[in-house]
Order: structure tokens, then sequence, then C-alpha cells
């Protein structure tokens, strides 16, 4: 009788370890069998698989406080915050364009920002083009301040052409026991950069970049990464759609060849787009808008057993999904922190009596970089013309009423100088004068009128730009002041509205 308790005994062992094994709290593949690959323990018949919630924003430029003119992250964040209460398996990434665009992540120069995510616990961001619109050293002050790492694993040094020591190529995630990969890259974005500001670095794209992906994501791969993401601050250029993409809408700028075992998944950025595309590979590429408008989403599952992934949910989330959630209190938190910079902001400059459009702000900056220019340097040299490149941001206009330096810097972001430069005329002719040439904006006087009409190919002539226009090599412009006294384009525009020249319609 003893031996046979015995027996029961050690069979009951036996069965409770089995049953140990299978708990549904510990899903390791060691104890759990799915020979269908259904996600499904065929032994206990509980679920092997672990779903992870992608949350990414791009192209936020700095539109933090809800206002009037933009809108803010208060919503946002309380809806990140019910996400992340609720759900232990959610990850929140930014593919770039974060700081520049508002008036209060300006004057801290991204700062704001970059606490911000922070507090929301943002594990990366690939560092998109308009990081570097205050230079290298704010994006390197930026990356320390920041408690998760910036990616950009084609951002190189031109001295030691090494990758650049403020970015890394990639970061691993743990999510329920999964290992995720995360790989960053900024795209072929070097026409979007002011050329003073990206001297200290280049980018590896194209065939190269494609190389440096492949090899990162087969490193991931021995060390036991089950999933890869890959968030690359460019995009498909396109119309807004929902649908599947073609080869051809992906090539621009990325290697479709890439979804072919070496990413998973690939959030973009850039083009402020929204879409939901997949290749034809069956990954997904996400984009979701820009300056606030709203955010990507996606949830994947991996099989802890088979390592089997999936995309069960891929979307677009616009801001009104989140607008109807409580303001978070960290955004009055960090407003009241940088007060003493941010206050400068708020300073009333006049009274706008119109509405004022695109049109009319350009050819107004161009009338102030030729008024300007023309006290500096007039006198000692024959300026034909004032103009330049002038990219007028959200929202795009100058609304009727009293006139802030806040919405002034919103308009007009960018730390362009006035520069003097000199010209051939052949050069002039192509660059300024043409027609068909509506890519600058130009004001001249009675002297350029002249000019115009009897231009010299090989004379020298002289001319007042933006300094992104005057370091635009295609440009042939020889540089010959810079005006260099933190004096810029809003900072004309603002001293135009204290002095009247909005007040009348």
């Amino acid at each position: 009788m003893k031996k046979r308790i015995s027996i029961l005994l050690v069979l009951a062992l036996l069965f409770s370890l089995a049953m140990v094994g299978c708990n549904s709290e510990k899903r390791s593949s060691s104890n759990h069998i799915d020979k269908n690959d259904d996600g499904i323990c065929d032994d206990c018949n509980v679920s092997v698989l672990v779903a992870v919630d992608f949350y990414v924003v791009n192209d936020l430029h700095g539109k933090f406080d809800d206002t009037s003119m933009q809108p803010g992250v208060d919503e946002l964040s309380t809806f990140f915050e019910i996400k992340k209460n609720t759900d232990e398996h959610v990850i929140l990434l930014s593919s770039g364009d974060m700081w520049q665009g508002s008036s209060e992540s300006n004057l801290t120069e991204g700062h704001l920002v970059t606490e911000w995510m922070n507090k929301m616990g943002f594990v990366a961001m690939a560092v998109g083009n308009h990081e570097y619109d205050w230079g290298e050293e704010i994006v390197q002050e930026n990356a320390q301040l920041a408690e998760f790492p910036f990616l950009a694993i084609n951002l190189y040094d031109v001295n030691t052409n090494n990758r650049v020591e403020y970015c890394d190529a990639s970061v691993v995630v743990e999510k329920g026991g999964i290992q995720i990969g995360i790989i960053g890259a900024i795209g072929d974005c070097y026409s979007s950069i002011a050329s003073d500001h990206t001297k200290g670095i280049y980018f590896k794209t194209g065939d190269d970049l494609t190389a440096l992906v492949k090899k990162e994501a087969e490193q991931l791969r021995k060390q036991g990464v089950d999933y890869i993401v890959y968030s690359i601050h460019d995009g498909y250029g396109g119309k807004q759609f929902n649908n599947t993409a073609t080869d051809k809408m992906l090539e621009a700028y990325y290697d479709v060849e890439l979804s072919n075992g070496y990413v998973d998944l690939v959030f973009e950025a850039h083009t402020h787009q929204y879409y939901t595309m997949v290749d034809k590979y069956g990954v997904y590429h996400l984009q979701g808008g820009g300056e606030n408008t709203g955010i990507s989403h996606a949830e994947i599952t991996v099989n802890t057993v088979t390592g089997t992934t999936g995309v069960n949910e891929a979307q677009y989330i616009g801001n009104e999904k989140y607008k109807a959630h409580d303001d978070h209190p960290i955004v009055d938190q960090l407003l009241e922190k940088y007060d003493d910079q941010i206050s400068a902001g708020r300073e009333v400059l006049g009274f706008n009596a119109r509405s004022m459009n695109k049109d009319y702000l350009c050819r107004t900056a161009a009338k102030l970089y030729y008024e300007y220019g023309c006290q500096l340097w007039g006198e000692e040299y024959d300026i034909v013309l004032g103009g330049g490149f002038f990219s007028v941001r959200s929202p795009g206009y100058l609304s009727q009423g009293d006139v802030t330096y806040s919405q002034l810097q919103m308009i007009f972001p960018f730390d362009n100088y006035l520069t003097l430069c000199s010209i051939k005329g052949r050069d002039l002719q192509e660059k300024f004068f043409e027609t068909d040439n509506d890519r600058y904006y130009i004001y001249f006087a009675d002297y350029g009128a002249g000019v115009r009409s009897n231009i010299d190919p090989d004379k020298t002539y002289y001319v007042i730009v933006d300094s992104y226009t005057s370091t635009y090599r295609y440009n042939n412009l020889t540089e010959i002041y810079r005006y260099e006294e933190n004096f810029f384009l809003r900072d004309m525009f603002a001293q135009y509205v204290r002095d009247g020249g909005l007040a009348e319609s």
C-alpha cells in the first residue's frame, strides 16, 4: 500500500511540474509547444503571443502649448499616460523633427520638448534634419539632456569618419520577454538644412545606408533580437492615401530589399504625410502627419515559441481621437519651468489690420531684406535686389489683430542671416530674374529694374539674401558680408510691425 501511495505521489509531482511548465504567467518557449503556429500552447491552451504597441510621433516641430495657432501636447500626454498605465507593453518613439517650429520650443532650443519626451518615457528618437537648424552643438546639448538615445546609424563626423558620438545606430528594448531592436536613420535631407549647420557631419545615403542597416540588423538578430523596427526621418512625398504601396512609391528613399528579412516594421517622417502602406514583402510603412496633427500606431505580436511575428493593427491616429482627454499637468509644469525664456515671445509688437497670406508675407520679407541690406552696405555697393528662399511655416499666415513675437517666430522660425553676396550676371538672370523661377521671392528698386532689362552675363552684381540661399552651392553666390548679430527675418518683421507697417489695410 505504501509503495502504491509513493508512486501516486511521484506521478502527482510530475504532473504538477508539467503544469508549472505551462503556467500562463511563464510563456518561455522552453515551457510551451505550438506545432501548428496558431499562438496557443498545444498542452495548456494558453496564448504564447506577446503583443507590443508602438505609438510614434514625427515632425512635431515644437508644437507644445495648446493655443489658437497650434495644437499642443496637453491631451496627447494624457493619451500616452493612459495607454502606458493600461498596457505594460507600450513603446513611444519619435522619428525626428521634434524641436524647431514653435516659439516655446525655439526659445528653449528644444530643451522643453526633450524634457517632455523624458517625462513621457520615449525610448528613442531618430534624428531629423530640423534638429540641426541651430547647429550641431544644440543637438549635442539635447542629447545630454535626453534620457533616451538619439538614433542615426548613417550620421558621420567629417573629421573622424566615424558615426557621431551623440547618436547610436540602434537600441534594444525588452517588452514581455520580447527583445525589440530599433534602428534609426536620417534621410537624404541635405537640401533641407542650411549648409552652415552641417559642416562637421555627413550622411551615408542610398546603397551605403542600406548596407549599414543590413549589417546592424544581422548583428541584432545574432544577439537574439526578436523584432526589428526601422525609424527613418524620410518618407514618401506623394498625396495622402491609405492603401498597398508599390515599389515605385518606396524606392526613392527606402530600399525595399530591407524588408526581405532585415527589418519588420518601418516608421517614417519628413514629408508630413499620413499613410499606412504595405510593401511587397508584407512590411508596413507608417507616417503620422506632422505639426501635431496625429501620430502613428502599430500593434505587433511575436509568438514566443515559434518566433513568428505579425501586425495586428497599423493606423494613423488623428488628434481628434485624443483631443477629448483632459490636459496633462506636465505641460503647464514645463512651461512654468522655462517661463523666463518663453516670456519674450508674449510681447505685443503692434496691430495687423488684415490677415496676411504666405505670398504677402514673403513679398514683404524680400522688401525688408533689400531695405536692411541697403542700410548696411548700400553706400559701398550697388545692390540689385533683396530676397531669398523664405519658408513660411505653420500656420502659414498672420491673422488679423495684435501681433506677438511668438507668432512671428512660428511663421519665420529659421535663424538665417542677412548676407551681401556677389553673383555673375548669367546666374543672376537664371536664379532670380527668370519668369518661371518661383523658388525665390525678390524685391528691387529702380537700379535693379535697369539691371534686369540689360544684364551683362559676365559682369559681377550684388544682392542681399538669406544665408540659406547664399550657402546653397548651386546658386553660385559668393558671400562678402554677413550680418551676424542674431538679427533674423522675424526680427526685421518685428520692427516692421512696431513701426506700424501692418496697421493700415
